[in-house]
């Protein structure tokens, strides 16, 4: 039976359990595949500890950590084909790096670089969303249009990733309703780590998960455990390919559920502590996905003593060269600011242009530009 055919009331779908012993089915990866997960992971977190510490030195903007997510990103990110597409929020970093964006372009993004918006062509990744929930649509529509293309056939899917908060939004219904009508080839990924901000999910709806809210669109939802990498990967191929080859009478869409936490802040201009008790996180933290895939791969054989210590020493050498060349990246001409905001400069945008130009003239460089 399918992972997505399952009876709601079984619970949330598991592979690994917290101490890494296998309780569901083991997805059919080669021993490669799971040492490139788990390195993609340790990769994850390692990047988002010290981007955090370059914003709380002064050497980046503000940044949305992902630590406690590395789990539900990598084990969806790698479960897409070369020829589907993501579609992202503000905090995919490890999905995004798992598709091919190179992590010097995710540093100059969050440095307020328009060059970090460049995406390789390859990499089938849209743009990041900060506003809530507002890329649902763009991804409903992405699909569909090429759904319409193909004549109603299409052999690549799109994914969305998004949070519990964006589930109270608009976009989230309207995005959802329109890909159950027109049965498009989509998965929509809830990153369901709990807290929207300060507004904790219990708070969000009364529906006992979030998965059951599909029901009402006419398609399959699923609860997964996110804190599982390979209870996420399987889910997600299984959605995946139900995308793209749905059987007889079976449509397309799918809304997977993945119950996780963020162990740090929204952003690092947000201080948890204010709304969320210290043990709460404590709790969670003994869930942490990367000991958890690490112990189960130390049972398998797969990982020992020597492979892991080669993989945090090529991690932090990676994490050390992608900062090493955001940092020595030209910074860009203050003025670029006004250049990308619409294919043609609007009238507003000309003049907030030009006066910026004289207060530049007036004041000089030294008040804009930070060598």
């Amino acid at each position: 039976m399918s992972t997505l055919e399952r009876d709601p009331d079984d619970g949330m779908v598991q592979v690994i359990d917290e101490e890494g012993g296998v309780v569901g089915d083991v997805p059919d990866l080669s021993e490669d595949e799971f040492v490139a997960m788990y390195r993609h992971m340790k990769l994850a977190r390692h990047f988002d500890e010290r981007a955090v510490s370059l914003q709380r030195q002064g050497r980046m903007g503000t940044y949305p950590p992902l630590s406690g997510q590395e789990g539900a990103q990598v084990g969806s990110a790698m479960a897409l084909a070369e020829d589907d597409w993501m579609v992202p929020s503000y905090r995919e970093h490890g999905a995004a790096m798992v598709r091919g964006l190179p992590l010097k372009e995710t540093l100059l993004y969050w440095m307020g670089d328009e060059r970090g918006s460049h995406i390789p062509e390859d990499a089938n990744i849209f743009t990041p969303a900060v506003p809530i929930a507002s890329q649902i649509p763009h991804a409903t529509g992405m699909a569909w249009a090429d759904k319409l293309k193909h004549d109603g056939e299409t052999d690549r899917a799109f994914i969305c990733y998004f949070g519990d908060g964006a589930t109270s939004e608009g976009d989230f219904h309207e995005g959802l309703n329109f890909a159950g009508v027109f049965d498009t080839p989509n998965v929509f990924f809830c990153n369901n780590n709990q807290w929207a901000i300060s507004v904790p999910r219990e708070r969000q709806t009364a529906s006992e998960t979030l998965a059951q809210k599909a029901v009402a669109y006419g398609f399959e939802g699923v609860q997964i455990d996110g804190m599982d990498p390979l209870a996420v990967y399987k889910a997600t191929a299984e959605a995946l390919e139900k995308a793209k080859n749905p059987d007889e009478g079976e449509r397309r869409p799918t809304l997977i559920e993945a119950v996780q936490y963020r162990f740090g802040a929204h952003t690092t201009a947000d201080d948890p502590s204010v709304y969320r008790e210290d043990d709460e996180v404590e709790q969670w933290k003994a869930k942490d996905p990367i000991p958890r895939l690490e112990r189960f791969l130390r049972g398998q054989g797969v990982l020992d003593d020597d492979r892991v210590a080669e993989v945090e020493e090529s991690v932090r050498e990676e994490v050390a060269d992608a900062i090493d060349a955001a940092e020595s990246t030209v910074r860009p001409d203050p003025e670029s600011m006004f250049e990308h905001v619409f294919a043609e400069q609007t009238p507003e945008i000309r003049r907030q242009a030009e006066e910026f130009a004289q207060l530049r003239e007036r004041h000089g460089d030294e008040a804009f530009v930070e060598e």
